[in-house]
């Protein structure tokens, strides 16, 4: 069960997980396969901080370890989508963002079967970020060299 703010927003955790020498970002294919996007999902209640969140989340989707010295607040991103593009599947929602350096790619992880992961340039993923404002504004506040 998701959290939510104190306007009814859903409560959202992700990372932008780079490289050691911070010059890729590691990409996920979105659940649907028509998109790249960064590992991210819904703060759940038995979570004590979105930090945990995110880590779970890039575990689940990514098959990814982070550097614990490595965790960055990025701070928070507002859903920047204009309302015709929300729905009850994807209500409102506020983007709680981290970097971290990954530690390990595993080969097996939960949602292997429907996601695949790239490495990508700063240049690169911004053009496949383009169409998710709160994501690519995640990427800009990272370190990854441009």
């Amino acid at each position: 069960m998701a959290g939510y703010g104190s306007k009814g927003e859903r409560l959202v955790a992700g990372v932008v997980p780079l490289s050691k020498d911070k010059a890729k970002v590691l990409l996920i294919q979105s659940s649907g396969g028509k998109s790249w996007v960064l590992p991210k999902g819904g703060w759940e209640l038995d979570e004590s901080t979105a930090q945990k969140a995110a880590e779970r989340e890039a575990w689940e989707e990514g098959g990814i370890t982070l550097e614990n010295a490595s965790w960055k607040d990025l701070k928070a991103i507002p859903d920047l989508r204009p309302t015709s593009a929300l729905s009850n599947s994807a209500p409102k929602a506020s983007y709680q963002f981290f970097e971290a350096v990954v530690k390990e790619e595993k080969s097996n992880w939960p949602e292997k079967h429907k996601r695949t992961r790239q490495w990508y340039t700063f240049a690169q993923a911004a053009q496949q970020l383009a169409q998710r404002p709160e994501l690519l504004e995640a990427l800009k506040r990272s370190s990854l060299k441009r």
